[in-house]
């Protein structure tokens, strides 16, 4: 059964989407099945991954509100090599209808546990703030990673967020917890990047990914491509970082291949 991870902040601008993207890529080219599930109305995971959101014929809102079932909606990521349920503005009106549904906080769970036996990893980039779509991913998910910029808000927002997420695993699904804290468009040159890095990493432990995730003009460049920065530029720092994140979180939870096992 696939490994569900929600990647999340309620703050924005923190590199969610660049870490949805370029890890479900990495993963990939470490020979797991992947499939990044966009939850987030803007559809940037969607155009990072080559895919044009104004031309779906199918989304994830049709998913969630029970017009189509998830295997109808996947699209493939040419560039990326993952499988995608994509989104774009029509997911806006999906967080007013979810309050009329059944089973409106699991309405995901229940679609992604159809298709789940399919993939190694189930990545679910989630919108900016805590809606009910942030909620599906968390009751969906046994997994959060948190990617933060290593700067002055950073921890007051962490507060709130690990908040949340007690909450969801109190009333909603008992399996979830934080997978890891993932320091992103780090730069070590800056003294405060260096002092919140350090708080967390006291606080945390081993939560944190020893991997960093460098400010790095690939990444920022890769996404108006439709491509991961493993695609656009795999020598990139930032490409080389994604790959070793994705290396770190085998090594740290992973069973062996089915094909190695089998």
């Amino acid at each position: 059964m696939a490994k569900i991870l929600a990647v999340t902040n309620q703050k924005g601008g923190v590199g969610k989407t660049t870490t949805c993207v370029n890890l479900a890529a990495s993963l990939v080219a470490t020979k797991r099945r992947v499939l990044l599930v966009d939850l987030d109305p803007q559809g940037n995971a969607t155009m990072g991954s080559g895919v044009n959101k104004q031309a779906l014929s199918a989304s994830v809102y049709d998913v969630l509100t029970g017009q189509k079932e998830a295997v109808d909606a996947l699209v493939k990521s040419e560039s990326g090599g993952f499988d995608l349920l994509p989104a774009n503005g029509d997911l806006t009106a999906a967080e007013v209808q979810l309050l009329e549904l059944p089973n409106k906080e699991k309405r995901l769970s229940y679609a992604l546990a159809k298709t789940a036996s399919k993939y190694d990893y189930i990545i679910i980039d989630c919108p900016p703030s805590l809606n009910m779509l942030t909620v599906n991913a968390l009751a969906a998910a046994n997994g959060v990673i948190i990617p933060m910029q290593c700067e002055y808000y950073a921890l007051e927002g962490l507060t709130a967020l690990l908040d949340t997420i007690q909450r969801i695993s109190r009333v909603l699904n008992a399996n979830l917890k934080i997978e890891g804290l993932l320091r992103t468009m780090y730069d070590p040159r800056t003294s405060l990047a260096n002092e919140v890095s350090s708080q967390l990493v006291n606080h945390f432990g081993d939560k944190v990914y020893r991997t960093v995730i460098p400010r790095n003009i690939r990444l920022a460049e890769a996404p108006s491509f439709g491509m991961p920065a493993l695609a656009y530029d795999k020598a990139s720092r930032g490409a080389v970082a994604y790959l070793a994140l994705a290396g770190e979180m085998l090594r740290r939870q992973e069973t062996p291949l089915k094909q190695e096992s089998a």
